[in-house]
């Protein structure tokens, strides 16, 4: 089994050379992955089947968001375990050398899928449904940005912006707590966090852009 070092090196290897230590907040997420992968591997656990198993956490949000009254706590719970298996489905496969060009683009697409899960609950608990849609279609530009980058021969992910995985999560997550904490005001708490989110999304695509156009020059 990789130490902790070397799986961090190992994933920076993976990510165009991209630095952890660059970021506290990086840095922390992937050694927690690391922390959590380490009994999955001694259970043999399949990367693929932790990604399907992020999938399944991340479609139970939108499902307790429109169970409405305490059940967004629930939401909030799943959303939280959902990152957490993003982050382990890539340790598990770092850490025993499983890493393949199919977990690479399940992963992907996985994480898609989850993202506008995650979205849908807040436009479920009552944020505006044009404010949700203009949040997803921005994570998804931002993505697409990243991913034909890629495609063009960018080795690099370019730049960790505000508005990535965690901070979706976390965003979701807490605000969605609130709503399930207090439902009578779930509206205002979900609105506060798909506002939140257009700030995070829009500062994150202008900034991605900018970078992009450097380094792609």
């Amino acid at each position: 089994m990789l130490s902790r070092a070397e799986y961090l090196s190992r994933w920076s290897e993976l990510h165009g050379g991209y630095d952890p230590a660059r970021s506290r907040w990086v840095l922390g997420w992937l050694t927690t992955a690391y922390a959590c992968a380490r009994p999955l591997v001694a259970l043999r656990a399949s990367p693929d089947a932790v990604t399907l198993l992020g999938l399944l956490l991340g479609a139970g949000v939108p499902a307790a968001a429109a169970a409405g009254a305490h059940w967004p706590v629930l939401g909030a719970a799943l959303a939280g375990l959902t990152g957490l298996a993003d982050g382990l489905d890539g340790a598990v496969a770092v850490v025993t050398g499983r890493t393949t060009r199919w977990g690479y683009v399940l992963d992907s697409v996985v994480d898609r899928l989850t993202d506008l899960a995650l979205l849908a609950a807040l436009g479920l608990l009552g944020a505006p449904w044009a404010l949700v849609a203009a949040v997803a279609s921005l994570t998804f530009v931002q993505e697409y940005a990243r991913a034909r980058a890629a495609a063009a021969g960018l080795s690099e992910i370019g730049v960790v912006t505000p508005w990535e995985r965690p901070t979706r999560i976390v965003v979701v997550a807490l605000f969605g707590l609130g709503a399930g904490l207090w439902p009578s005001a779930a509206g205002t708490w979900v609105g506060a966090a798909a506002w939140l989110g257009l700030v995070l999304a829009v500062g994150s695509v202008v900034l991605l852009g900018v970078v992009l156009r450097r380094q792609l020059r």
